[in-house]
C-alpha cells in the first residue's frame, strides 16, 4: 500500500502514548524552536518513520489529535501584526485558547526581545472569556505584568482553529507539535480562509541533543520555514493590511499544497 491510500489515524495507531504527566518532565531549558511546512500526505510517512524510530504521540482522553480553537488579539490598527510585518525585535502576541476536547481556556502573552528569544506567560480564565478575555479577573494581572498594550486596546482580531498531533522522542529531548486542518476566521473583515491540506510542524528541541526527526524530515524533503499563524491568517483574511513581507509565505504555502487560497 503506498502513503496516498494511507490513512493519519492508522498512522497515529502505530505511535505508543505518552500521557500529560510525562511531558511535564521535558525542560528543554536549551532549546531551539524549528517550523516546517509539509501537506497531510506527506505527514502519513513521517508518523510512520517516527514510530521507527521510538517516538510516541500525546494521548488526552483517548485521543492522539486534539481540536484547537486560539483568537489572537489586536489594537484597531493592528499594531501587533504591524510590528512583525515591519521586523520590530522587541514584539509581543495576546491571544486566548481553548482546548475543545476538555473545555479548559487560557489567556497567553508572547513577547520576543532583542535577542530573539521568545517567553509566553499564560493564566487560566473562564471558557467564556474567550471572546473578551478582560470579562475574566485572573486576567488583569497577567495584562498589567507583561503586556506593553494596555488591555482596554484590544478587540479581537483573527480566530485560528487547528487539530494538533504532539509527539516526544524516545529520549525525551524533543516535543513536535503537528498542526492540521488550519482555518482562519477574521474578527474584522467577516472573511474565512481554510489552508486546506497544509501542515504546519514545529520542532522544540535540546540544543545539545541530536535529531532523529531533522533527518525524517529531511528524507521527505520537508524543508524549514519560518512562519506565524496569526499573520499568515491577518494577509488571507484583511485584503486592505500592509502584508508585502508575508505574501511570499503565502505563495510557498499555495506551492507546497498545489493549490490556491481564497476565502470560503
Amino acid at each position: 500500500m503506498n502513503t496516498s491510500q494511507k490513512t493519519l489515524e492508522g498512522a497515529l495507531c502505530a505511535l505508543p502514548p505518552v500521557f500529560l504527566r510525562e511531558m511535564d518532565s521535558i525542560k528543554l531549558m536549551n532549546r531551539i524552536d524549528s517550523k516546517y511546512l509539509t501537506t497531510e500526505q506527506t505527514l502519513v510517512g513521517i508518523l510512520e518513520d517516527a514510530a521507527a524510530q521510538g517516538y510516541r504521540a500525546l494521548e488526552t482522553d483517548g485521543t492522539k489529535i486534539c481540536s484547537y480553537d486560539t483568537l489572537y488579539y489586536d489594537t484597531p490598527e493592528l499594531q501587533m501584526f504591524l510590528d512583525h510585518h515591519n521586523r520590530r525585535l522587541v514584539r509581543q502576541k495576546v491571544r486566548t485558547r481553548i482546548y475543545v476536547g476538555s473545555g479548559q481556556t487560557f489567556l497567553e502573552i508572547k513577547r520576543k526581545n532583542n535577542h530573539g528569544r521568545t517567553k509566553k506567560k499564560r493564566t487560566e480564565i473562564a471558557p467564556a472569556a474567550f471572546k473578551d478575555f478582560r470579562a475574566d479577573p485572573a486576567s488583569v494581572p497577567l495584562m498589567e505584568k507583561n503586556s506593553a498594550i494596555p488591555p482596554e486596546l484590544l478587540s479581537p482580531a483573527v480566530e485560528t482553529l487547528f487539530r494538533r498531533i504532539t509527539l516526544v522522542n524516545a529520549a525525551m529531548t524533543e516535543r513536535l507539535t503537528i498542526d492540521t486542518a488550519l482555518c482562519f476566521v477574521n474578527h474584522r473583515t467577516a472573511r474565512r480562509v481554510s489552508l486546506q491540506d497544509a501542515v504546519i510542524i514545529e520542532l522544540k528541541q535540546d540544543g545539545r541533543a541530536e535529531s532523529e526527526m531533522k533527518g525524517i524530515l529531511l528524507e521527505h524533503r520537508v524543508k524549514p520555514v519560518r512562519v506565524s499563524k496569526y499573520c499568515v491568517g491577518t494577509t488571507l483574511t484583511d485584503p486592505a493590511v500592509k502584508s508585502n513581507r508575508f505574501k511570499p509565505k503565502i505563495k510557498q504555502i499555495e506551492k507546497v499544497i498545489n493549490k490556491k487560497l481564497t476565502t470560503i
